[in-house]
């Protein structure tokens, strides 16, 4: 037998003696496009040969990510931009890349997502690290963990999240949304025009963020910033959020590149780390003060009272810190966005969300935290934005072992298949896949606030906060804000869609009402104009 040395110099060597090099190419190509072949066979047999997607690319790497989703490729978004057409023929599809990547599980079916969500029980599936890393940048967290650790979290951030928070949560809307009114000049003008309403709905967010789960004495036009200036926290979660995929997956040394924009995101960064500092160690001195009722304060006390095997470090702390402020205030600020743009373009909702108000509230009164209640259709314009936009968009989780999945057989079929799933094999639960369902909602396309009149506010039918013993812990919170805002901003101001020149209301609806992901999905900017009800 020739040894490999020999094998080697025959592909590079003709019989006249001279290098072949197009020969050696040749061989070469065939062998690559021979190991890729089989790669893909392989992951076709892997995911049982379910029917779905074959892009080039799997749809969280490279080169995948740098292009948007189109017919050829599926970026990190294909939930989104392809949602009414992925599911058509079945609820749990494959996506299977032809050059690069892993097969993947992609379903759209809540029974499937109850079976593999781990909510904090030992089942056969775990979230993978590589899907857990862009919650990690500032330390583990109740978001990112899993079993024991996830249930040490959960146990020292509950308490931080109760009926008293609440209480607090809807007094400072009240006295946040009248300062916004204030500042803005709205009760002078009778009227107001804004090109993105995320503008009003950020800063709203951020600051009951502020109030409620940090105690800090804020007011419009003082947004919270760390003990050495600069710049505010408002500004620094916006450069955050705008770099965050940069910093979690590009090399550490592009971060000193000298380039301005780097150089303002690592100030940022700076900043923020400073900031959440100081909240970990002002809160542990403050400990003992019993006026200090903001989510934070309980979280640290509730740490600090804890055998020492169950604490959460200092780490810890911030990365909870760092998951209440970007989730708290970036998924309810796009919620409510998409609200008022929703209702804006549908006036009979609006008009009977305004009638719900005054029947409860009346017009001469602010609401109370005692109305919450009875206002189940200002709660339902906001949980059928959120149907449509769902903040937290999939949930990852990959097999530890080889199990089975029951599928539920298509709609309209009773019974259900078994699916094989191999260890190490991933599978999706798209959110937004479960939220346009047919099986689950009818004319799952259009806003209905109505399909939740009859569901009560805390139910799980209602799976947009996610399922399970992991669903949302901040669910309440951003329902409470959501219902006291809407229902002092609707009983004051009639909103409309801010229409450029010659557009349709069908236009501005396809050119607004659109999402875009970065961590979480979002509604893009929502111009809308606020005239004043007489």
């Amino acid at each position: 037998m020739p040894s490999p040395d020999t094998l080697f110099r025959s592909l590079l060597v003709g019989q006249n003696g001279e290098t072949s090099f197009p020969k050696v190419l040749a061989t070469s190509v065939a062998m690559l496009i021979a190991v890729r072949v089989w790669a893909f066979v392989r992951g076709l047999r892997t995911v049982d040969h379910r029917p779905g997607l074959r892009p080039p690319f799997d749809p969280f790497g490279l080169p995948a990510v740098l292009f948007p989703t189109t017919w050829w490729n599926a970026s990190a978004d294909v939930n989104w931009v392809r949602r009414s057409e992925l599911y058509t023929e079945d609820e749990t599809i494959s996506i299977v890349p032809v050059l690069v990547g892993r097969p993947m599980i992609y379903s759209s079916n809540l029974n499937v997502a109850r079976q593999i969500a781990s909510g904090g029980n030992r089942t056969s599936f775990f979230k993978p690290t590589w899907s857990a890393r862009a919650l990690l940048l500032w330390g583990m967290n109740l978001f990112a963990a899993e079993e024991d650790v996830w249930r040490k979290h959960r146990r020292v951030m509950g308490p931080a999240f109760n009926n008293e928070l609440y209480h607090l949560v809807w007094r400072e809307t009240l006295e946040t949304y009248r300062e916004m009114v204030r500042s803005e000049g709205w009760e002078v003008r009778g009227s107001a025009s804004v090109s993105a309403v995320q503008d009003l709905t950020f800063k709203f967010a951020l600051i009951l963020i502020g109030k409620c789960a940090f105690g800090f004495s804020l007011n419009w036009n003082d947004p919270p910033r760390a003990s050495g200036g600069g710049m505010s926290i408002q500004e620094t979660m916006g450069i955050v959020t705008s770099t965050y995929m940069l910093r979690i997956f590009a090399p550490r040394w592009v971060r000193w590149l000298p380039f301005s924009s780097i150089q303002k995101s690592n100030a940022a960064y700076a900043s923020m780390a400073s900031f959440m500092k100081e909240q970990v160690e002002s809160r542990k001195v403050e400990i003992q003060n019993e006026s200090n009722k903001d989510a934070f304060s309980l979280l640290v006390k509730a740490n600090e009272q804890e055998e020492s095997k169950n604490k959460l470090s200092d780490d810890e702390l911030i990365g909870n810190i760092f998951i209440i402020l970007f989730a708290g205030h970036e998924t309810t600020a796009h919620t409510l966005a998409a609200t008022l743009g929703f209702l804006a373009i549908n006036k009979n909702a609006q008009d009977e969300v305004y009638e719900q108000i005054k029947e409860v509230v009346g017009v001469d009164r602010d609401p109370e935290f005692e109305d919450y209640g009875n206002l189940n259709k200002v709660l339902a314009a906001f949980f059928e934005a959120l149907r449509l936009f769902p903040s937290g968009h999939l949930m990852i989780r990959q097999a530890s072992e080889d199990t089975v999945v029951q599928i539920p057989n298509p709609r309209g079929q009773e019974g259900t298949q078994s699916m094989p799933v191999a260890k190490g094999q991933v599978v999706v639960v798209d959110m937004i896949g479960i939220q346009y369902n047919p099986r689950y909602h009818e004319d799952p396309m259009s806003y209905k606030p109505s399909r939740w009149h009859g569901t009560k506010m805390d139910s799980e039918e209602f799976t947009a906060f996610s399922v399970g013993p992991r669903a949302c812990i901040g669910r309440k919170f951003a329902s409470t804000e959501a219902v006291c805002f809407l229902s002092m901003l609707l009983r004051d101001w009639r909103v409309e869609p801010k229409l450029n020149d010659g557009e349709s209301v069908e236009q501005w609806r396809h050119r607004v009402l659109d999402g875009k992901i970065v961590l979480t999905l979002g509604v893009r900017d929502v111009p809308l104009n606020f005239v004043r009800r007489k």
